[in-house]
């Protein structure tokens, strides 16, 4: 029998590369799956989502295989697929889906209602999503191929650009998605919180879709530099300037017509002090704050329903201190919830390959073996301003 391996989750703030079974094409349930196919994955990346659960501040169980943003080859097909063949380079949306319910018709892949007995949404290798195995792994099975997959045009031209198209799978739609739903167009100014992977990938669609002033805060120095060096400009929410002071310093005005929340349920508070503790609503207050009225705010940052780890009981059930009222007050809109990523695959990928966007560049991509999985989550969690990905086959090393 072939071989596999995966990243598991162990405990809190261990990871560890085991062997496990080589995927089949049966569903969790046990339930044989002829639209699914196996992948030879060729590249798998760590996300700040899989940290949260590395972090002990979710309900992931032990022995849970991580990773959600795969990219990979097809080696086997079941039956009833039709539009794929072997050897054939696709990008798997982390949404597993499965393309005939209510909500994957309209578009919302994210809250497919099939794939996950919980509840709506289902995705690879993350907690409380269906039972999927994930895809930080040399092998994965994906359901419903012929829907999901996103196959690429041309092999030596994907494998030529694979550094960026491995970010298909979920940063760069995810933040497109906070830049689209924050009503991001030409001309607008863009306030980004947060300068990790997802943070920058907003700033840079924000950018693609025309925005004149695009600032990206951050109480990390690190990513803030990177983020300098990649053309944004900064907020250094580690100092006690307000941030709307800031934001008055670059633009004139202390407030953005569009906002964009990529840091989530795990934030701090702004200032010397704040920003060593852990403050669950400080981002979505304060983008109330710095946005205009009628303005709109996109909200990719994860929020939990359930956080053990959570500084009081009640953001241990995700019930936060937010300023609704004062969002009421200037007639702002919210959109929150796990990003449809066939929305938006395609037209980025278009982007990608002729050279539109250069995302690997912007979030700092870094290419790792599966092997040096652990040492990755170490240094994404420390808070360097990299994107590891996840080179389990060595493919990626021989194309670059």
């Amino acid at each position: 029998m072939s071989t596999n391996r995966g990243v598991a989750y162990v405990k809190q703030g261990v990871v560890e590369v085991q062997g496990i079974e080589f995927p089949e094409l049966v569903d969790p349930r046990g339930r044989t799956i002829n639209h699914g196919v196996i992948l030879k994955v060729v590249s798998t990346n760590i996300c700040g989502s899989d940290q949260h659960m590395v972090r002990g501040r979710t309900t992931a169980p032990a022995g849970l295989i991580l990773g959600h943003e795969i990219t990979g080859e097809v080696i086997e097909l079941g039956r009833d697929v039709e539009t794929l063949r072997k050897g054939d380079l696709v990008s798997v949306p982390f949404n597993v889906a499965c393309g005939r319910c209510r909500t994957c018709k309209e578009q919302h892949t994210g809250v497919c209602l099939t794939v996950n007995p919980a509840r709506a949404g289902g995705a690879y290798g993350y907690v409380d999503k269906g039972g999927w195995v994930g895809g930080q792994a040399e092998y994965v099975l994906v359901p419903y191929a012929d829907f999901n997959l996103l196959k690429f045009p041309d092999r030596e031209q994907a494998l030529a650009k694979i550094r960026d198209l491995t970010c298909l799978s979920d940063i760069l739609p995810t933040g497109y998605h906070g830049a689209v739903t924050a009503g991001v167009g030409p001309g607008s100014t863009v306030y980004v919180a947060g300068a990790g992977p997802v943070g920058l990938a907003a700033a840079a669609s924000a950018q693609l879709l025309g925005a004149a002033a695009v600032i990206v805060g951050d109480v990390n120095p690190a990513r803030l530099a990177h983020a300098r060096s990649v053309g944004f400009l900064t907020a250094d929410l580690s100092q006690d300037a307000a941030l709307a002071d800031q934001i008055e310093q670059i633009l004139g005005v202390p407030e953005v017509d569009c906002a964009i929340d990529a840091v989530g349920f795990e934030a701090r508070g702004h200032g010397h002090e704040g920003s060593q503790h852990e403050a669950p609503a400080t981002v979505l207050n304060s983008l109330m704050e710095v946005t205009r009225a009628s303005g709109k705010i996109g909200i990719p940052g994860l929020y939990v329903t359930d956080d053990p780890g959570a500084v009081d009981e009640s953001a241990k059930r995700g019930a936060l201190s937010v300023r609704l009222g004062l969002g009421w007050a200037k007639s702002h809109s919210f959109f929150t919830g796990q990003t449809p990523v066939m929305k938006y695959n395609r037209a980025l990928m278009q982007a990608i390959l002729w050279d539109r966007i250069k995302i690997a560049h912007i979030v700092g991509v870094e290419v790792i073996s599966l092997d040096d999985a652990p040492r990755g989550y170490a240094q994404f969690d420390s808070g360097v301003a990299k994107k590891f990905v996840i080179d389990p086959h060595g493919m990626l090393a021989k194309a670059t």
